[in-house]
Order: C-alpha cells, then sequence, then structure tokens
C-alpha cells in the first residue's frame, strides 16, 4: 500500500479510536451523504476493426463526507462500475476485435482523505483524492470516463493573501481509469505539483511547475517515457465590450524528459483562444500546439484529456511529430425550456495537422445536446473524426443519463 493512503488510513484509525470525545458527535452529526449515478451507453464505430463497439455502462460513487472535529473532516468514497452490455474492448476483457472503451468493470475506493484546515487560509488534504488544476490540461481527474482518476497524495492549498492562491501536492500513486485489475492501472513513483494563481483586474495569471516520476512497469513502456518536468504559464480573462462578453486565454509550458526516462526531449506547449459571448450564445474559436521531436510528443499523462483535441480521442497520447489543433466552437444555453432547468447545445469543429513536419492528421465534427431537470443530468453526444495522413475513421455516439444526490 502506498505512503499517502496508508498514513491516511492510520489517522482516521487513530481518530476513531476517539470517538467518544464530543467534538466527535458534532462531526456526525453534520455528515452528509455522497451519491453519484450514472448509466450511459456508448457506441463506436473504427476502421479497420472487425465489430463496432457497444458499450452500456452504470457507475456508483457512493460515501460520505463527516462535519469537521478539530478542524478535520473525513470523506469516504467507493466506486463500483457494472458493464451491462460487453461487446467492446475494456483494455481487460479481451475483447481485442473491438474498438476500445475505456470504461472497465471495477469496484474500489475512489477517495478516502482528511481534510484540515486549522492554519490560517490552508487547507492541508491527505490520502485518496480528487486533483483538478486550471482548465485540466495538464492535472485532472478524467471525469468523463465512468472510472474517474484520483490521486493518493498529500495536498497544501493557501489563500491567505488576498488574490494568491498557492497549491502544491505530493502524489505517490495515480488511480488512472483503467481500474486496478489493469497493469496501467496504476502508476507510481515521487511526483509534485506547484500551483500558483493571482487574480488581477484583468485576468488571472498562473505560473506552474510539474514534476512527474513514474516507475517502470513490464509491458507498459509509456509509464516511465512519460517522467517529464514541465514548467509554465497561464493567464485568463474576460472583459465586457459592450453587448459581448470576450474570454481569452493564453497558456505556454516547455518539458524536458525527467528522472528515469530514456528518451531525450525538449518540448513546448502553446494556446491562444478566443471565446465571445452574446446572452446565451457563444462562439469561439482558438490554436493550441504541443511539439513532437520525431520521437516524444509533448506528454501530458494527468490531464483530463477528453477535454482537449476533439471527443474522438484520437490524440490521447500526442504524436512523436507533434500537434496543431485549430478549432472553432459555438454554444447556446436556454433556461426554462418546458419542464427544463436548462438546455444547452454545443458544436466544434477541429483540423489537425503535425507541429514539426508538413502533414495533415485529420479533422474532426463534434456536436452535443445537453439537458437539465433538478438533480439530474441526460446528454446526447457525437463525434466523427475524418482521417487524412493518421489513424483512421472514428466515430462515437453517447447517450447518458446522470442523478447527484
Amino acid at each position: 500500500m502506498n505512503r499517502s493512503l496508508l498514513l491516511a488510513m492510520t489517522l482516521i484509525g487513530g481518530v476513531a479510536s476517539a470517538a467518544s470525545l464530543g467534538p466527535i458527535d458534532g462531526a456526525v452529526k453534520e455528515s452528509k451523504l455522497l451519491l453519484d449515478t450514472r448509466l450511459r451507453f456508448e457506441d463506436v464505430d473504427q476502421d479497420p476493426m472487425a465489430h463496432e463497439a457497444e458499450a452500456l455502462t452504470l457507475r456508483s460513487r457512493i460515501g460520505f463526507e463527516t462535519g469537521k472535529a478539530w478542524n478535520t473532516s473525513l470523506l469516504a468514497e467507493g466506486e463500483f462500475l457494472w458493464p451491462l452490455r460487453t461487446d467492446y474492448n475494456s483494455s481487460t476483457n479481451g475483447k481485442t476485435t473491438y474498438p476500445i472503451v475505456a470504461d472497465p468493470e471495477s469496484y474500489e475506493v475512489n477517495r478516502l482523505q482528511l481534510l484540515n484546515t486549522s492554519l490560517p487560509g490552508t487547507t492541508i488534504t491527505l490520502g485518496r483524492q480528487r486533483i483538478t488544476l486550471d482548465d485540466q490540461r495538464f492535472v485532472g481527474n478524467v471525469g468523463w470516463r465512468q472510472n474517474e482518476q484520483t490521486y493518493d497524495a498529500i495536498r497544501v492549498v493557501n489563500r491567505s493573501v488576498t488574490n494568491l492562491t498557492i497549491d502544491v501536492s505530493y502524489l505517490d500513486q495515480v488511480n488512472r481509469i483503467y481500474g486496478k485489475e489493469s497493469i496501467q492501472g496504476r502508476y507510481n513513483g515521487d511526483s509534485f505539483l506547484a500551483n500558483v494563481a493571482y487574480q488581477l483586474p484583468v485576468g488571472k495569471v498562473t505560473a506552474f511547475g510539474y514534476w512527474l516520476e513514474f516507475d517502470p512497469i513490464a509491458g507498459v513502456p509509456a509509464a516511465v517515457r512519460d517522467s517529464s518536468q514541465t514548467y509554465g504559464m497561464r493567464f485568463t480573462g474576460e472583459k465586457p465590450l459592450s453587448r459581448i462578453k470576450l474570454g481569452y486565454a493564453a497558456s505556454y509550458a516547455t518539458q524536458k524528459a525527467y528522472r528515469d526516462n530514456p528518451l531525450n526531449f525538449d518540448n513546448d506547449y502553446y494556446l491562444l483562444e478566443l471565446t465571445g459571448t452574446y446572452r446565451q450564445y457563444s462562439v469561439g474559436f482558438g490554436t493550441e500546439v504541443l511539439e513532437g521531436n520525431g520521437v516524444k510528443g509533448f506528454t501530458t499523462p494527468l490531464a483530463t484529456l477528453h477535454k482537449f483535441q476533439g471527443w474522438a480521442d484520437k490524440f490521447l497520447t500526442t504524436p512523436a511529430n507533434g500537434i496543431e489543433d485549430r478549432y472553432v466552437s459555438a454554444g447556446a444555453t436556454l433556461k426554462g425550456v418546458a419542464m427544463l432547468d436548462t438546455l444547452s447545445l454545443q458544436t466544434s469543429y477541429h483540423s489537425y495537422r503535425a507541429e514539426r513536419i508538413s502533414q495533415a492528421y485529420g479533422d474532426e465534427f463534434n456536436i452535443q445536446v445537453a439537458a437539465k431537470y433538478q438533480r439530474f443530468q441526460a446528454l446526447v453526444k457525437y463525434a466523427e473524426y475524418s482521417a487524412d495522413r493518421l489513424f483512421t475513421d472514428t466515430a462515437k455516439f453517447w447517450v447518458q443519463l446522470e442523478h447527484v444526490w
């Protein structure tokens, strides 16, 4: 068992042994139930696979969070993923003639953490926890997949200075979406995250450094080859222009190999994005570039990758020659449509090219309709990747219903 989770469980045991003390009674009375259930159908038609994937999965997260005793609260949550229709390659079920739908059967501890606020302006979280930073381009929980990515870590967030947030973490295990039964379901190693943000009148400036060390895994060369040190900055904000609100984002990062990584690379990352919003309508465009040196592309192994470079998920690993993603998007959100709280439409188009050489990868079209009614959320979603000189044509379709307590 890794060090962060073992320490958290030891402290939890110590608190439990003192259950007769008064503050414990108050914490128990202030406890709340955590319940999140999601039913999803996913269809994948990918050339030249022999079969079309059809996955129907049900995921439930069940747990509780206590109130505070001695400025400390406990959160415990289990995650249970039941495949109801299994005509797909889950990465662990051996159905290799089907396209991958990375939602394997799984029953595990999703979160088990202690949260302490004893120090002024400071929150310390110890144990298995969810960590998301900025837009999740570098560190996220991969919330789109049924099995969430969590971290066995100690995290310290300080906001004692006005407008300044200092967020640092030490990780010794990454609990990935593939589940504990997969050989690539756990990444171990000593990793550090540092993220410092300051809010200015015109936007938020963030500086970050991520030092990721992953131990070698037999049969998974990507693990140690993703060990990297990344330094960067990000600027985001918005400004009213008459009746239009203009949102903007710019980011830059540079990355090299770290610790036992056998590869040698020095790659950069760039992002420029503008979004205009008028009432309930929005239009945006942007360019995102991840460099490659012909052997290794800029790597983001902890990212919520489904949010970037199209929903077909063709670029979960950056190509060796890098990628340039030029995209446009449009959306609308309506309130009070029939019995619904909100009804939204989102669509985007991506054009992909190699960064290092002159090569077109392909393009992609995405569209989603989502609705919310009280605690229920539903969506219908479609992604179509048309290949040029990389990968193959792929179409994905989802129907999803979720209830959050």
